[in-house]
């Protein structure tokens, strides 16, 4: 197909932005031109990808002026391809829908509006959609603190088990909060824990909402990715599912999938698909979900508005996501709808540090198995972009995890390789 046809751009500097990037590359052999606040090492040195910095990426307008000056300067140029303008994070994704108006004229926007998205990263509105639409959710408590600085403001009571959940309603209201301990998401042993966490959150200056659930049992393997596409007619075009080995530990990666074998698990899909078509979803979303070992349930977490940072284990696995959005955003086309049923590994670890986290025995049969068979995939190690200094920071990056779980997560119970 014709490299002329479509131009991704992408807010974002994470391996997540780099994935996207290599889809395209690899779809249309088109470079994508990223625009973040630093060259942060996924998108550094790339040569599928020009980077356009600004001084402040945590600036909307910075932001949203970059991309203005990327679009009339594409149009200057009088350049063939359609502009599409991709997020991959929460804040960002807001950041785009909320200035529709003066990006739209330039881009394909393939986002919700915004008034379902406002909805739906929240995932305490979430849970509510979420349970309306038949599906199995932790049970959850709201701590609002939209008053928490008012002298009479009291945080409201919890009777929810001990170990127990906690996380910010939406990610994008709890992205600039700083203070002593910050995590994605805290595991909370008893109530003293949880107080001191409230007192951190109203000291810092949060003024949205924290959700206490409860603690759904089960390791890391427990844990399932949903990946889907969702076209401007409302047909779910893909499907994809990936069942998680293990996720990252440290406190600002906390739950972020590091490995995962891509499995077709058509009863939680289809419960994905039902709660698509509930509440009107267009485009990419991305569903967290745990089996409850007590019942073997799927319990919904949340679902993203967006790819994912781990999309590329759907690529990897056969159903290239680029071309799911061109086909339908750029040349208009409704593909045939594809549920992929294709094994791969996704990893971005060492092999022999990953099973030594894989304790089910037939889970890291499974795993050895692919390996052996070359049915591996890593994003940022890409044939297409393999300058030294790719190859570098990619040795690097996987030496750095060895680093990160010594630190955070140091039990070591596996066989290895």
């Amino acid at each position: 197909m014709s490299s002329s046809i479509v131009r991704p751009v992408i807010l974002g500097a994470d391996i997540g932005v780099y994935a996207l990037a290599r889809a395209f590359h690899e779809e249309y052999a088109v470079r994508s031109t990223v625009v973040a606040g630093a060259a942060l090492g996924p998108i550094a040195d790339s040569a599928i990808l020009d980077v356009r910095l600004v001084p402040d990426g945590h600036d909307p307008r910075q932001l949203v002026d970059e991309l203005l000056v990327v679009a009339r300067e594409h149009t200057a140029a009088q350049r063939p391809e359609r502009l599409v303008l991709l997020a991959n994070s929460d804040w960002l994704v807001r950041v785009v829908v909320q200035h529709r108006a003066e990006l739209e004229p330039f881009y394909v926007v393939p986002f919700l509006s915004e008034d379902l998205l406002e909805r739906l990263s929240d995932k305490a509105s979430f849970a509510d959609a979420a349970v309306a639409a038949g599906l199995a959710v932790p049970r959850t408590i709201v701590q609002d603190f939209a008053r928490a600085a008012d002298a009479d403001w009291a945080p409201a009571p919890v009777d929810i088990a001990y170990p127990l959940i906690a996380k910010a309603a939406s990610s994008a209201d709890y992205q600039e909060v700083e203070f002593p301990g910050k995590a994605k998401v805290f595991e909370i042993a008893d109530a003293d824990e949880l107080a001191a966490l409230w007192v951190s959150l109203r000291d810092a200056g949060f003024r949205g909402r924290f959700v206490v659930q409860e603690l759904i049992g089960g390791d890391d393997t427990q844990m399932r990715s949903i990946t889907a596409y969702v076209d401007s007619r409302g047909a779910i075009t893909l499907l994809c599912s990936a069942h998680v080995l293990l996720e990252e530990h440290t406190p600002s990666g906390l739950g972020n999938p590091a490995a995962m074998v891509v499995t077709r698990e058509q009863e939680m899909l289809d419960q994905a698909a039902r709660f698509l078509r509930e509440v009107g979803y267009v485009g990419f979303a991305n569903f967290d979900v745990k089996v409850d070992p007590r019942d073997g349930s799927f319990r919904f977490f949340e679902v993203n508005p967006r790819i994912g940072r781990n999309n590329y284990y759907v690529t990897a696995a056969g159903a290239n996501v680029a071309r799911f959005l061109v086909e339908d955003r750029v040349l208009d086309h409704a593909l045939e709808p594809v549920v992929v049923d294709s094994e791969v590994l996704y990893s971005i670890l060492p092999h022999r540090l990953l099973l030594r986290y894989v304790l089910d025995p037939a889970l890291a049969g499974r795993v050895r198995g692919l390996i052996r068979a070359g049915r591996v995939a890593h994003p940022l190690r890409y044939r297409g972009d393999a300058g030294i200094k790719r190859r570098w920071y990619a040795l690097l990056a996987g030496i750095n995890q060895v680093r990160k779980f010594r630190r955070y997560y140091p039990k070591v119970t596996g066989t290895g390789f």
